[in-house]
């Protein structure tokens, strides 16, 4: 199940021609020199490690107490509403997002890249309501609805910038296959934990392979120094997210007003907003940046 994502990686390095940056030179990237061969091996080398990590660990399960979130308060007769409400900031950044993009997808800017975006949103969306669904009622059998959508947003993510560092891929074709692991990842889950052993590794590498790939390809391909900014606020903030994750409860019985749990929805609303952002301004002001050409004038 973990091998689709080595094949993506590793079979570009055949397929496509060897370029020396993807997007222009702003002037604040580095000066004008060319990849250093082995660094474009790098992605797929640490791919491959992180599969070995992974697979020398063994089974990841889900916490014994996962399902036992410290939310427990109640609007209008809402179970859960702190969690339940604050998934509705990722159907709004969903929304304005897919509004802000959708006309620009044929655009040089945009056109890698919609393909991974376009699946980070659709699973952003999801991820409303499958979130609020899940926690109406916590448990493992309502916890796929949750985990599915996060699982094909971080594939999305993933192919996105993938497109925007890499112009050359097949990201329709790269969508569809990590598209078809993250669902496939969700059932593993699923039937592992049925079967008193559940395994969330093939799940858990979605989530961190984009920490890991997306900085690193923006590094190699010299990515304009705002899409840097932008996605790395975005992962600072999924961090700080997950550690509030963990913290659920002693942040319920500290702040009283607000859970963990909560705070980790809103959080990581602001990220998924970062990358929102980091994509749409380049369309802001009718800015001249164009994907795979160096503009000399810069």
């Amino acid at each position: 199940m973990l091998i689709p994502l080595v094949i993506i990686e590793h079979c570009s390095f055949f397929l496509e021609p060897t370029m020396q940056t993807t997007f222009r030179m702003d002037g604040l990237t580095g000066p004008d020199r060319p990849v250093k061969p082995w660094m474009k091996f790098a992605p797929t080398i640490i791919t491959i490690g992180i599969i070995a990590a992974f697979a020398v660990h063994g089974r990841i399960a889900q916490p014994p107490h996962y399902n036992d979130f410290a939310d427990h308060s109640a609007v209008f007769g809402l179970p859960h509403a702190g969690d339940v409400l604050s998934n509705i900031g990722f159907a709004l950044v969903a929304i304005s997002g897919w509004l802000a993009l959708r006309p620009h997808r044929d655009s040089d800017r945009l056109r890698a890249g919609w393909p991974g975006y376009r699946l980070f949103l659709i699973g952003l969306l999801l991820t409303a309501f499958g979130s609020a669904f899940f926690h109406l009622a916590p448990g493992n059998d309502r916890l796929t609805w949750d985990m599915l959508p996060i699982a094909l947003a971080g594939a999305g993510l993933l192919i996105g910038v993938r497109g925007d560092t890499q112009p050359e891929a097949k990201t329709n074709i790269e969508a569809i296959a990590l598209a078809l692991y993250a669902a496939a990842s969700v059932a593993w889950w699923v039937t592992t934990d049925r079967h008193g052993a559940g395994d969330l590794r093939p799940y858990l590498l979605l989530q961190v392979l984009p920490l890991i790939l997306i900085p690193l390809w923006q590094s190699i391909h010299r990515a304009p120094r705002a899409d840097r900014i932008a996605f790395a606020t975005a992962m600072v903030l999924y961090v700080l997210a997950k550690v509030t994750e963990v913290l659920d409860h002693q942040i319920a019985n500290t702040l009283q007003f607000v859970s963990g749990h909560t705070l980790k929805h809103l959080i990581a609303t602001a990220a998924t907003s970062a990358i929102v952002w980091g994509v749409t301004r380049r369309f802001a002001g009718g800015g001249r940046r164009t994907a795979g050409v160096r503009t000399i004038s810069e």
